[in-house]
């Protein structure tokens, strides 16, 4: 049984205050070099009604939030996450990231982003939503790909 399939969204026992230093030691945790990412030990942090939204999907609810977790720790040979800066007002956190996963039949992809993090009131994580470049940063990755489509996005956006 992994920490995902063990998550019990009920219990109280192991949620403790969320300070920089507290998240900065609780994401360095989940992403590791050596095995699959592991969220379980994040979940009892955020509410049950969390909402998150990345470039892809959003999902609401700890049950939702949960089982997608779990999809990327199935889709995931590793994953490494690197905090480059951290900043907080009150109530909501941004942090700076670079963020490295391994796929079986690929190299090493490092995809750069940012994470807002808005805090309920009564402490727990309501609202997440990750911003990145996905598809920018996998492109660049492809030898003979990356200039044609930076060139593409450069005459049509700018």
């Amino acid at each position: 049984m992994t920490g995902i399939d063990s998550f019990n969204p009920d219990d109280e026992s192991t949620k403790l205050a969320l300070t920089k230093e507290s998240i900065l030691q609780l994401w360095s945790k989940t992403y590791n070099t050596d095995g699959k990412p592991d969220w379980s030990h994040l979940f009892p942090y955020y509410h049950p009604d969390i909402v998150f939204q990345d470039s892809i999907q959003q999902v609401k609810g700890i049950v939702a939030f949960t089982a997608m977790c779990g999809r990327l720790t199935d889709r995931c040979q590793n994953l490494h996450m690197e905090i480059l800066s951290f900043a907080q007002d009150g109530g909501v956190v941004l942090m700076d990231w670079k963020m490295t996963m391994s796929f079986k039949k690929f190299p090493d992809t490092p995809i750069f982003g940012a994470t807002k993090l808005v805090f309920h009131e009564d402490g727990r994580i309501i609202e997440q939503r990750d911003y990145y470049d996905l598809w920018g940063d996998i492109f660049n990755g492809i030898p003979w790909f990356h200039r044609g489509y930076r060139r593409f996005m450069h005459k049509k956006f700018g």
